[in-house]
């Protein structure tokens, strides 16, 4: 794996675009596909691109776990690791294209699973290599080891956009 890259957009109806991209030889890797039902719950288990969400100064959070088999799960947090129910809401749209040594992951996220305001965003993958091994991937590891909710890995700040 050469590199992973996120572009995020916040889109005008208050959803997020995401599009995660592996450079690097594919076949090096373990890449869950359609077919095959992961448990949703372990996603990260696996080849998996994750989302941090939280508000500046609020202690919730939410994580968002995307497949590239196409699957999909939410978490909701009230505080550091401290799972609580996660309200229903729309399927994301989850597109994979597979380029020259590459893989993309495009995902429209709707807005009824983001909070309003500004956001703070952790963008971080897990990547599973065909020997079985991971690499976990943030913007920042802020404790020396992965642990991708750890606040200060939230490092990319999306702000409203002004109308």
């Amino acid at each position: 794996m050469r590199a992973i890259s996120v572009s995020v957009q916040r889109e005008a109806d208050g959803g997020l675009s995401l599009i995660y991209r592996l450079d690097g030889d594919p076949s090096a890797l373990r890449i869950p596909d359609g077919a095959t039902a992961l448990p949703p719950e372990r996603l990260w288990a696996y080849t998996c691109f994750e989302l941090f969400v939280a508000t500046d100064g609020q202690l919730p959070y939410r994580e968002f776990n995307f497949s590239p088999g196409g699957q999909w799960i939410r978490f909701d947090f009230g505080d550091y690791r401290q799972r609580i129910a996660s309200p229903p809401g729309p399927a994301p749209q989850l597109a994979l294209r597979q380029p020259s040594r590459c893989l993309e992951l495009s995902v429209r996220l709707p807005a009824e699973h983001l909070p309003e305001g500004d956001l703070c965003l952790g963008l971080t993958a897990v990547v599973e290599h065909a020997d079985g091994s991971h690499r976990y991937w943030a913007l920042r590891h802020p404790s020396g080891q992965p642990d991708f909710h750890h606040r200060e890995g939230f490092a990319l700040a999306l702000k409203v956009p002004k109308t």
